[in-house]
This record gives structure tokens, C-alpha cells and sequence, in this order.
């Protein structure tokens, strides 16, 4: 060693740097695209997931339906493994299947994603794991969108984590960065919305499917009784409203917009009514949140009026906003949970 130091010290620097060129490249650093990804230990996953992540990644469990954290995410970024970080989907990706689980049409990279023959649970299917961490993910099915290859990979929440489009360099997946360029991404800006036209089951259901719709709640609105519940306001005592909060994109979908679609999934010529539901809990109503919404509000009221679509005036409700109280879980989300509930609601040419 002695000799070579005197000797070929320029050798031994190139070792030195060659030695710390590979050791960047096998830490998954944020400035390299050659991340290695590797399974946590027994120990370390015990400590990082949550029982239900562990359950499902590693017995191969299975979230419940609608009850997850990414089944209705409707933000731009990637999700990830988990367990090991790999990428393993899209937002670009994913669709509403209507199965309460995220769907997604195809992998993000192929390459981090495999299949299993899965023959629990008395059928066959095939079961979808992470290359590296194994980690389970779900099962992929040939019901998917036909215009986007016909797959559908049904995946639980709980063995992804989510990248927001924002964060990916942060985070260290700047390479599909360019996924997002062009979308409205750190200045995106979100906008609510309060509308009440019936049974806010029905209501909920279309709207949450209008392009830019963010997020949908369903709760009670308008009336006196702070907190109230539903036995409550189904008296139709309290003043409240049936009504759904809606958070949009403005880019995508504006105001205007979103209440011309609102005039086309109710019936806003009766009087506290909506089909067979009756009292003012099921009253047509706007609860605008601006003066700039009030304007709007009043300017397509009159313009479906002079119209002609419907023969009777609008009776809708246009009101400020007042305090907004989520309704309970069993309430949300109600018609995706179960398809074939009842509605009086539907979208009108």
C-alpha cells in the first residue's frame, strides 16, 4: 500500500472517485434516476406501516371498499410503493371503476410492476406486486376503459403512497416531472361550492363526475340547530337543507358552468320538493359563498328561465352560505357504496 500511495497516487485517486460515483448511485438519492430499491426488514416495517399497509402488502389483505384514502383522489402526481418508494402508477392513469378501490388502466413503468397466478378466495385471478418490495398490491382485471387497453388494475390504497405533481423533484422522482407539464399544478387553485336540489344522494353522485369537480361532501345546511343530525333535519324542523359541498377547478370547470349542470339534475320549478321527498330539507337552494357567485347565481337562473326547459319559474333558492355540517358516513358517498339505491336525480338534455 505504502508503494503504491508513492507511486500511483493518480490510480488511487480515480479509485476513490469511482468508489463514490457507485456509492451515490446506490443510495436512491434525489439527484439519480438509478434508484435501488430494496424491502424493509421485519423490524423496519413494523415500525414504518400501519397495520392495515402491513396486512395488505405483506398477508396480501384487503382494504374495504370506499373507505380508503385514495379510492376518490382526484389530485395530479404518481403513487408508490409504500414499502420500497417504486413507482408504480399514475394519476393520469386512473378512473373511477366504481369499485371503491383506486383503478388505474396501466403501470406507470412496467418494470416495477408483476403479476402472480392467484387462486385464493375459491377463483383465479392474478394478483399485481411491486418487482422489488413483492409487496402486495392487488389484482388486474380485463373489464377496464376498451380506448385505454381494456385493463383494469384494482389496487389498494394502502400499499401506495402518493406523490403529489409538485413534489416529484422534491421528493425524488423529478424523471416524471414531465408527466404534469402543462397542467395546472402549484397554482391550481380550488373553489367550493354549496348546492342543495333534493336528496343530496342523488345530487352527489352526478356532480362528482363532472370533469374538474375535485372533491364532493354531502351534509346539512341553512338551518338553525348547530351539529345537527340527520333524524334531526329529516323532520324538517331544523332549517336545514340536503345539500352537497363541492370543491372544483375553476380551470377546468367554472361556477357558471357547474350550475347550468345543476339545473339539468333537478327539477328546480317545485317547492320543497324533489320527486317523491317532501319538506323544505329537500328545497332547491345555492348558498353562494362571494358576491361575484350571487351574480352568477341570479344570471343563470334568469337565463333557464328565458329559456323555455322548464314550464313553470324557478323556485331555487339563492342564499349566502352559512355553516356547513357533514353528514354522517353512511351518507356519503352513498349511491357509489350502493349502486342501485335509490335516486330521483338524473342528468337532462
Amino acid at each position: 500500500m505504502k508503494i503504491l500511495l508513492l507511486n500511483t497516487g493518480k490510480l488511487l485517486l480515480i479509485l476513490i472517485v469511482l468508489g463514490y460515483g457507485f456509492s451515490v448511485l446506490g443510495k436512491a438519492t434525489k439527484d439519480t434516476h438509478m434508484t435501488t430499491y430494496k424491502k424493509l426488514s421485519e423490524t423496519e416495517m413494523t415500525k414504518k406501516l400501519t397495520p392495515m399497509q402491513y396486512q395488505v402488502t405483506q398477508k396480501a389483505g384487503t382494504e374495504p371498499p370506499f373507505k380508503n384514502e385514495y379510492w376518490d383522489n382526484k389530485k395530479p402526481g404518481i403513487y408508490v410503493d409504500v414499502v420500497t418508494g417504486e413507482p408504480l402508477f399514475s394519476s393520469l392513469d386512473k378512473f373511477d371503476s366504481g369499485t371503491g378501490w383506486p383503478s388505474f388502466t396501466k403501470p406507470i413503468d412496467s418494470q416495477n410492476v408483476a403479476t402472480k397466478s392467484d387462486t385464493s378466495a375459491f377463483m383465479s385471478r392474478t394478483e399485481v406486486v411491486s418487482k422489488s418490495g413483492q409487496s402486495h398490491l392487488g389484482h388486474v382485471f380485463d373489464d377496464g376503459p376498451k380506448e385505454a387497453g381494456g385493463m383494469r388494475y384494482c389496487i389498494n390504497s394502502a400499499s401506495l403512497k402518493f406523490i403529489p405533481a409538485e413534489k416529484l423533484k422534491e421528493e425524488g422522482y423529478g424523471k416524471y416531472a414531465y408527466l404534469f407539464d402543462g397542467l395546472p399544478i402549484a397554482k391550481n387553485r380550488i373553489e367550493v361550492a354549496t348546492l342543495a336540489g333534493g336528496c343530496f344522494w342523488g345530487v352527489e353522485d352526478i356532480i362528482r363526475t363532472f370533469p374538474g369537480v375535485v372533491s364532493t361532501t354531502v351534509g346539512y345546511t341553512g338551518g338553525q340547530l348547530a351539529n345537527p343530525h340527520y333524524e334531526e333535519v329529516s323532520t324538517g324542523q331544523t332549517g336545514h337543507a340536503e345539500a352537497i359541498e363541492v370543491k372544483y377547478d375553476p380551470s377546468k370547470i367554472t361556477y357558471e358552468e357547474l350550475l347550468n349542470l345543476f339545473f339539468r339534475l333537478h327539477d328546480p320549478t317545485t317547492v320543497n320538493r324533489q320527486g317523491n321527498d317532501r319538506g323544505t330539507q329537500y328545497r332547491s337552494a345555492i348558498f353562494y359563498h362571494s358576491d361575484e357567485q350571487k351574480k352568477i347565481a341570479d344570471k343563470v337562473i334568469a337565463n333557464v328561465n328565458k329559456s323555455g326547459k322548464w314550464k313553470h319559474p324557478i323556485v331555487t333558492e339563492v342564499t349566502q352560505a352559512t355553516a356547513f355540517y357533514p353528514a354522517e358516513d353512511y351518507h356519503q358517498d352513498y349511491l357509489q357504496k350502493n349502486p342501485g339505491g335509490y335516486t330521483c336525480h338524473y342528468l337532462r338534455d
